[in-house]
């Protein structure tokens, strides 16, 4: 397979890497060249700087990694071209246009994939499957909390100046630590209505928001709340799901899971397995996207997913600014 990255910063370099570690070394990229990233890397690949000239090579798959709010100017011209495409969450920071990709790739013949990572964590996917066991009982509640220190993602750069601090690039902390709405809705099913609060934090200096307080109804009859900031440090990424016979806890810095059930009055651990590493996500995502082009395989987390969680995102936004319960409808 030929691949195309639109976009060389950190993630874009780490697909770039995991593609090498998996074998694929016909790659060539797309760059703006306002990365502040080293690209020695780079020697003896094609770079282009313009997408028609990057088109040209032809393509099999163009992995989407540039900023958020300028995913589909990529995404549309190399779809018509029926290149496969795998969009770096999120799928944009708008559902404008989606109507005119979704058409595109249907008469360019490729197929779309989300990159919501959390998908391809052992703890969460053996979440997935306690929950299908109903080991404990019926669900009731899910709590999840992610807290990030915008300032110490990417050292090398001034964060104020990243897409994540800005608002014309798809910032903001809603959009950018999406993860938690894509995976409960993975785990919990559909969403019946939303409401949510959001903030600055001036003394972070940025302009999007940096806080979000987000509650979530699910049509099964779990209610969820979701925290999300970019000033905590340590950081903090866990989620707890509460039954009528026990309770599910996941933790991101250990990555195991622990399970506790009603008639046993005993916890249970489910560790990660030896030697799992962050990257390892990254790079079972990148496997199965190979596959999927190969073997023309639905992916885990299809467009259809990002379009979902772009649409819970959007209330969001629209629950905060009207100050009001927002009914759902994401189908």
């Amino acid at each position: 397979m030929k691949f195309l990255i639109a976009g060389f910063g950190s993630i874009g370099r780490r697909h770039f890497r995991n593609l090498l570690t998996l074998g694929q070394k016909d790659i060539l990229f797309l760059r703006s060249f306002k990365s502040t990233l080293e690209t020695d890397e780079l020697d003896g690949f094609v770079v282009e700087t313009e997408l028609d000239k990057a088109l040209a090579h032809r393509p099999d798959a163009v992995i989407i990694t540039n900023p958020t709010a300028l995913h589909l100017d990529i995404a549309i011209p190399a779809a018509r071209q029926g290149c496969n495409l795998f969009f770096e969450k999120p799928i944009s920071d708008s559902l404008e246009h989606i109507d005119q990709l979704k058409a595109t790739l249907e008469s360019g013949g490729g197929q779309a994939m989300t990159g919501f990572q959390f998908r391809f964590h052992p703890g969460l996917q053996k979440i997935k499957e306690l929950i299908s066991g109903k080991v404990v009982g019926n669900l009731v509640a899910c709590c999840a909390h992610w807290g990030e220190f915008l300032p110490a993602w990417h050292p090398w750069e001034d964060y104020r100046q990243s897409y994540s601090a800005k608002k014309d690039l798809g910032g903001g902390v809603v959009l950018t630590l999406s993860h938690p709405l894509d995976y409960v809705h993975w785990l919990l099913g559909d969403a019946e209505s939303l409401w949510s609060f959001i903030a600055q934090v001036p003394t972070l200096e940025i302009e999007t928001e940096a806080v979000a307080e987000i509650g979530i109804r699910f049509t099964q009859g779990v209610v969820a709340s979701i925290h999300l900031n970019y000033i905590q440090h340590p950081p903090v990424h866990k989620l707890e799901l509460i039954g009528d016979q026990g309770t599910i806890r996941w933790d991101n810095a250990s990555g195991s899971v622990e399970l506790y059930q009603r008639e046993t009055n005993l916890w249970q651990s489910y560790p990660t397995p030896a030697g799992f590493d962050r990257n390892d996500m990254f790079l079972a995502e990148m496997q199965h996207f190979i596959d999927c082009v190969q073997k023309q395989k639905t992916p885990v987390c299809t467009l259809e997913d990002g379009i979902y969680t772009q649409k819970l995102v959007n209330a969001v936004y629209q629950s905060a600014i009207e100050e009001r319960i927002i009914k759902f409808h994401g189908n």
